[in-house]
């Protein structure tokens, strides 16, 4: 069975807003572990994760833009640079966001696959699928956030 983490939520807000929130460094470092996006946002471009960690400026995941469609669908890959296997393309994963209208409301489905072509895949996916709650966390801070 192919490894996939899907998780969705709706969300009280405009579907703008949302994706000022998975894209503006301001608002992902809320959510995202202190993290900022750094990006141009252009497909074939680079997006790292920034944050600090002991007094340092670190990056704590790279990737590429694959696809994007503003305000509806982001496609990237993703690599722990600091992880033990080598920052090779075929050692990337794929996260996928995806928007929608429901009646007002923004539905936000994140998915993310790969983990039966990369490194350590297994370990991965148990990391990220944390008992089934996967993004969930994310999602949940996210919605929290445009609560406010």
């Amino acid at each position: 069975m192919e490894k996939i983490i899907k998780n969705t939520i709706e969300i009280k807000a405009e579907k703008d807003q949302v994706w000022d929130m998975l894209t503006n460094p301001e608002q992902t470092k809320k959510y995202m572990f202190g993290c900022e996006t750094v990006s141009d946002w252009k497909t074939g471009s680079p997006l790292l994760w920034k944050g600090h960690y002991e007094g340092k400026d670190m990056i704590f995941v790279k990737g590429t833009i694959l696809e994007i469609n503003l305000g509806k669908r982001l496609k990237y890959t993703v690599i722990d640079p600091n992880a033990s296997y080598p920052d090779i393309p075929d050692n990337y994963l794929n996260v996928t966001y995806e928007l929608s209208d429901n009646d007002g409301k923004t539905v936000l489905t994140v998915t993310q696959d790969g983990y039966d072509k990369v490194a350590e895949g297994e370990k991965r996916f148990k990391e990220s699928y944390n008992n089934g709650e996967g993004w969930t966390p994310i999602l949940v801070a996210i919605k929290d956030l445009l609560k406010k």
